[in-house]
Order: C-alpha cells, then sequence, then structure tokens
C-alpha cells in the first residue's frame, strides 16, 4: 500500500479547520500533517513536512491563500495547492489560477469532494468548482491596473485619503487619481460606489 497524500491544512477559523482535519483523516489514503492558522505557517509548515497537498483558506493573517500559494508554487513544486474559501469572487479564482492553485472550491462543498479534489490535485489534475468558474467567464476581465485596485481595496474600509496615502506609501493626490481613475472605469460615482462594484465583482 502507498503512502498516504500529506495534506497541510490552513485556515484562521479553528473550528473550520479542526472540522475539515478531522474529516480529510477519516480518508485511508489521505494524512493531515499540520494546521495552519495564517498562510505565513502554511507555508512554513507544507515545506517542512514535504506536503503533497495544501489546503488553504482565501482570507487569512499575515498571506492569504493565494499568496501562500504562490510562495509554494516557487518553494515546494511538488506541493499541489487547493483553495477553499466563502467569498468565491471571480477576480480571487483568476488570481489563484494565475498563481499556479490547481483547485479551487466553495467552503459548502462537501467532505467527499473536498478529499476527491485533494486527490486529483495530488495527481497534477485541476478541480475549478463550475459555478464559481461560470461567474469567472461572466464578470470578464478586471479594467483596474494593480496599483488602482490596491488603493481602491483601501478605500474600501472607509478610510480617508491621507491613511490611504500612509498605508500604500503613496502622495494624497496620487491616490485621488488613482481613486478617480477607478470610479470612471467602474462608471461609479462615488469611491464607495466603485468600491462595491469591484467587490461584487471580485476585482478587489
Amino acid at each position: 500500500m502507498s503512502a498516504p497524500i500529506r495534506v497541510v491544512l490552513a485556515d484562521d477559523e479553528l473550528l473550520i479547520r479542526t472540522a475539515l482535519a478531522q474529516m480529510l483523516d477519516l480518508e485511508d489514503d489521505l494524512s493531515v500533517v499540520a494546521e495552519a492558522a495564517n498562510g505565513e505557517h502554511a507555508v512554513t509548515a507544507a515545506v517542512k513536512y514535504a506536503a503533497d497537498v495544501a489546503v488553504l483558506d482565501l482570507q487569512m493573517p499575515k498571506l492569504d491563500g493565494i499568496a501562500a500559494a504562490e510562495q509554494l508554487t516557487r518553494l515546494l513544486p511538488g506541493c499541489g495547492c487547493v483553495i477553499i474559501t466563502s467569498h468565491g469572487r471571480p477576480g480571487h479564482l483568476k488570481r489563484a489560477l494565475a498563481a499556479g492553485v490547481r483547485g479551487f472550491l466553495p467552503k459548502t462543498t462537501s467532505a467527499a469532494t473536498l478529499a476527491a479534489v485533494v486527490r486529483t490535485v495530488h495527481e497534477g489534475g485541476r478541480h475549478v468548482d463550475s459555478e464559481l468558474a461560470a461567474e469567472a467567464i461572466a464578470a470578464g476581465d478586471s479594467p483596474l491596473t494593480p496599483r488602482e485596485a490596491d488603493v481602491l481595496e483601501l478605500a474600501a474600509t472607509g478610510a480617508p485619503i491621507d491613511e490611504i496615502a500612509h498605508r500604500a506609501a503613496l502622495s494624497p493626490g496620487t491616490v485621488r487619481n488613482y481613486l478617480s481613475n477607478a470610479m470612471t472605469k467602474l462608471g461609479a460615482a462615488n469611491r464607495h460606489e466603485a468600491c462595491a462594484t469591484a467587490r461584487r465583482l471580485g476585482w478587489i
């Protein structure tokens, strides 16, 4: 009998992480070798235990799931990455695929499906939830530049211009220009409307 597939599981919500770990450990051919509460620890654990597959929550502290997957693709090329999320916006899926993620699933997925996707990814295959894939195709590509998206995401918190400028290491005038460009591209009357549109389409 071949060795079980070594899985690292990362989710910042303890209850979800524990439940997923227990469900995956019920599979004879899967073994959760480490759990992590953030992306940074997930990368460290995956490298330490030479994980075959990393199951990563999309939104986590320090490094989100996609950023963690980018690092793992570079540091541990043999490790396949699967993103699970309760925020399956089209832009997130496109970012994930560009980062080398081979599985993308909503958290409403059954344990049996998640286990099957881990096996598929371990064998070199891919699996993207069909509903999320259809939404990503319908949404199209974001018209925002990476810097416009960054500034708009900071603006979504309701922060004033000066705070956004400080956090983005930009001048207040440059922040205003980026926000104005984003509003024009999204056909929004103000930055709050622009944020809402970009969020809905998964572009921030």
